[in-house]
């Protein structure tokens, strides 16, 4: 899953959602300097990305890309997902989008000392560009993808993939329809 769906999943206090956004941009050995709560998230966000790559559903689907886009799959889907949730938050949140967005990039500055570098440039991106709340705009979802594409280090066709998810749209929108309400319930076993 990608940052939106993490930020949800998290749960309503600040040092788990803090987790749950740190964890896309620290490896290894957690530092035991975090607060508690931030470990946890993290935790959370690892046993989440875990859980997703390993149901059945989003197996079945990365199967679906065709080649070159096959191998991005996982983020192809993680993106595309994210979008799905923006674009339907009302039914899986009672906060606004909007608010929900904001409140995680002022999240993010309150924090600040606890954000590696990376996570700080992320920020500025995010702002930049009004996510997550923008991820609800399918063309936003484009630039995305090409913006993630810049930053892998070999050549790859994320510019143009949004071709793949035009063609496998309506599996992947079904997809997502059976697969997050389990992803939610595991969230909340694991948070428990």
């Amino acid at each position: 899953m990608n940052h939106l769906a993490h930020a949800l999943l998290s749960g309503a206090d600040d040092g788990w959602r803090l987790g749950g956004l740190l964890g896309d941009f620290v490896r290894g050995r957690m530092d035991p300097r975090l607060p508690l709560p931030v470990q946890r998230g993290i935790a959370q966000h690892r046993a989440i990305d875990a859980y997703t790559d390993n149901h059945a559903e989003i197996r079945a689907m990365r199967a679906r890309f065709q080649p070159p886009y096959r191998r991005y799959a996982g983020i192809l889907i993680d993106i595309w997902f994210d979008h799905l949730l923006a674009r339907d938050f009302p039914a899986w949140s009672d906060i606004p989008l909007l608010r929900f967005s904001d409140d995680l990039v002022q999240l993010l500055h309150r924090h600040d000392a606890l954000l590696p570098e990376s996570l700080r440039r992320f920020r500025a991106y995010l702002q930049a560009h009004g996510l997550p709340a923008a991820y609800a705009d399918r063309p936003m979802i484009g630039r995305v993808l090409g913006a993630v594409g810049t930053r892998l280090t070999r050549a790859n066709p994320l510019a143009e993939s949004m071709l793949e998810i035009t063609r496998l749209e309506a599996d992947l929108d079904l997809a997502f329809a059976r697969f997050f309400p389990d992803l939610q319930a595991f969230a909340r076993a694991w948070h428990d």
